[in-house]
């Protein structure tokens, strides 16, 4: 199968400063549904808990927008996109994710909605995750790195990779939600 296309690098936005948080949140919220993920620096010992969600990821059909919550107005910002009612946020197998941000944040994301769920709900019986929806709809091949997933999300500066690998995770699902909305086009 060909690459799935996703996000260029010029098309992701590092969120870095509270004027950027601020343009993004506005950006977002207009847009009304976007794709949404998290990553987290892997635990590797029995026992050891994890600090994450470390990175957060919002994308459009144009864009994503990757959040780090380093500072008090970026964490202002995650928790208004997520508790935001009239932003829906589509992702996969999104269970965890919610977890470790009610862990974190102590707080509840609203407007949420699982892919895979959407896919039970057509029928399917087996889980089916972002590499098999993407395969399906589009006939593509979404390549997931297990060298890029397992790395650490919590280190000061993301590498390209993680950078793409994030934004495409999210934008991936955006593109499958509109996907499934409006079968046939």
């Amino acid at each position: 199968m060909e690459p799935f296309q996703g996000l260029a690098l010029e098309s992701v936005m590092i969120i870095s400063d509270e004027n950027e948080a601020l343009h993004a949140r506005d950006e977002l919220l207009r847009s009304g549904v976007v794709g949404f993920d998290t990553e987290s620096k892997p635990t590797f010992r029995k026992g050891q808990k994890s600090t994450g969600p470390h990175v957060f990821q919002f994308a459009t059909l144009e864009r994503a927008f990757i959040f780090r919550p380093l500072h008090s107005a970026s964490v202002e910002i995650i928790i208004e996109l997520l508790m935001a009612a009239q932003l829906t946020k589509v992702g996969f197998d999104l269970k965890g994710d919610l977890s470790q941000i009610s862990r974190r944040f102590g707080v509840q994301p609203g407007a949420v909605v699982d892919l895979g769920r959407s896919f039970r709900q057509l029928g399917y019986r087996n889980t089916i995750g972002a590499t098999a929806a993407v395969a399906m709809l589009f006939g593509r091949r979404l390549k997931k790195s297990k060298s890029i997933t397992t790395s650490n999300w919590a280190a000061d500066q993301l590498s390209e990779k993680q950078l793409l690998y994030a934004a495409n995770d999210a934008y991936a699902a955006i593109r499958v939600f509109h996907a499934l909305e409006q079968p046939g086009d």
